[in-house]
């Protein structure tokens, strides 16, 4: 599939320098104040935390803008040279908290220790580049970092969504079911109303 994005550039979070992916998050609103810890903490922590704690874990999750460094957290997308969007893209085991998600897993058999399966959780779109592909292209490009990695499969979180009907970042920063399925992710699981778990096989069961 050709890239939403031809020109966008990606860079795993590692070499990506933190200030990149702080503007990309801003200093205001749902991603700064979450800091793409949601599936990372418990819940409570996570809705009692001040954004700063937050922010420290996520700092802490990788070296940013050193490319030796063994984890990355996700990826950093850039136009012309401007940092615009991120994805959260690492195995699963990175993300104990996906609970409505996890159940719905462990219902169909799955082992949610196995650490050949990815997740991608977050997206985040800089302010000023929305709605012009930054999100899609971004799950393009963590598709190919997972399958580049040794992922053997790829699992989204994504929203149902309504055409014409706008929802908040608050529900969407996980994508959206129709951005998964152009991608090829097929529905596996579905845990609430309006939440899917979607799957991509990106090599046979080893």
């Amino acid at each position: 599939m050709t890239p939403v994005l031809p020109d966008l550039v990606v860079l795993p979070g590692n070499e990506a320098s933190w200030a990149d992916v702080q503007a990309v998050f801003g200093i205001r609103g749902g991603p700064a104040a979450c800091s793409c810890q949601r599936f990372k903490v418990p819940g409570r922590v996570h809705w009692e935390a001040p954004p700063e704690e937050l922010r420290a874990r996520f700092r802490m999750e990788t070296d940013w803008g050193d490319p030796a460094a063994e984890t990355a957290a996700g990826l950093v997308g850039y136009l012309d040279g401007e940092p615009v969007g991120w994805v959260a893209v690492e195995p699963r085991v990175a993300y104990p908290y996906l609970k409505r998600q996890r159940l719905a897993l462990k219902e169909r058999g799955e082992d949610l220790a196995d650490p050949g399966v990815w997740s991608i959780t977050c997206f985040v779109t800089r302010a000023g580049f929305r709605r012009r592909g930054v999100s899609s292209a971004m799950l393009h490009a963590a598709v190919e970092y997972a399958r580049d990695r040794g992922a053997r499969a790829l699992e989204g979180y994504p929203m149902l969504t309504e055409v014409g009907v706008d929802v908040p970042w608050g529900e969407t920063h996980v994508g959206t079911a129709s951005q998964f399925a152009r991608e090829g992710f097929v529905e596996v699981a579905h845990p609430t109303l309006r939440r899917l778990v979607v799957r991509m096989e990106l090599s046979p069961p080893g």
